[in-house]
Order: structure tokens, then sequence, then C-alpha cells
């Protein structure tokens, strides 16, 4: 079954996640969304897939989130992915997607739980 991480490649956690998967000898795809983002359905799909509401997924320590007033916003689900969808800064990473599960790898060892 593939996996794929969604990373921002210059990200530490990112970076180890790829490094253990690399040393498991997994074969993975990566997707940099800050070059391919990420559209709104398959973030739908993904939060879905982690079973998390679209807030956990907050970067909450962004200048964004804190530009936008996020914390002080009762924002639905749909409103809090259009403004992922448009800043990607928003969105926690790495998210590892493996078949029906998805899982954000922060710590980096949660990846055992996807392999």
């Amino acid at each position: 079954m593939n996996i794929t991480i969604y990373q921002k490649p210059a990200c530490t956690t990112c970076r180890t996640v790829y490094k253990m998967l690399q040393d498991e000898g997994v074969d993975f795809n990566t997707v940099d969304y800050y070059v391919t983002p990420i559209p709104k359905i398959k973030l739908k799909e993904l939060l879905k897939k982690m079973r998390i509401p679209a807030r956990d997924l907050l970067r909450t320590k962004e200048p964004i989130y804190a530009d936008l007033k996020l914390k002080e916003k009762n924002l639905s689900d749909d409103e809090i992915i259009d403004l992922m969808v448009q800043y990607p800064d928003l969105i926690q990473r790495p998210i590892v997607e493996k078949g029906a599960k998805a899982i954000l790898a922060r710590p980096p060892e949660r990846l055992k739980e996807i392999l």
C-alpha cells in the first residue's frame, strides 16, 4: 500500500520522518504542499482519515494564525480548511497517509502507528 507524506522539506520534523521511512526501506511518495497545494477535497479526506477536526490541524504558533485572529474566531471546519488551502503555513506537518489511515507525525515516533 502506498505511503504519501505531505510535508515542507525545510521542516526538521518532516526531514526526520522522511529519513525514518528511508531507513525502514519503505517505498513512499512526497508532496511539498508549498509547491503543490493540497486541494480542499483532499484536505477534508485527510482530516477524516485522521479523525480530527480541522482546528486540531492548525499551526497555532505561526504569525498568520495571529494575524487572522483565529484563536478568537469560531470558524466551521470548512472555513478553517479554506484558510489552510489559502495559507499553507497554517497546516501542521508532516501528514502521513497510507490507505484508509492518515496521521500527523508529530512527534516523528507516531510514524510507527501507520507502518
